[in-house]
């Protein structure tokens, strides 16, 4: 059975901001939905930048799991060049 992180879960146990927890984890599931896309269509980097604009350094960089200084418009641009299209579902915190 595949668990799930969550973001609060996360930034608890690395002693992080709660938002940057799940900044985290938005960014990974965003990267792991274009690393498997990208495979499936046999994209090279340079391919990819090409489509996403991006130069292929940052290509390279996001795809092999930097979330350093790596931003959500960034990845978003790649997840359009794949041909994706993400969904946010937002709930309210417990009390």
């Amino acid at each position: 059975m595949k668990q799930s992180v969550k973001g609060l879960d996360l930034a608890k146990k690395l002693g992080i901001s709660p938002l940057r927890g799940v900044e985290a984890v938005i960014k990974a599931q965003l990267i792991t939905a274009v690393i498997k896309e990208v495979q499936k269509q046999d994209l090279t980097h340079a391919e990819l930048a090409k489509k996403s604009k991006l130069p292929r350094s940052a290509v390279t960089g996001i795809l092999s799991g930097s979330l350093q200084k790596i931003t959500i418009d960034r990845i978003l641009r790649l997840v359009e060049a794949v041909g994706l299209l993400p969904e946010l579902r937002l709930h309210k915190r417990a009390a």
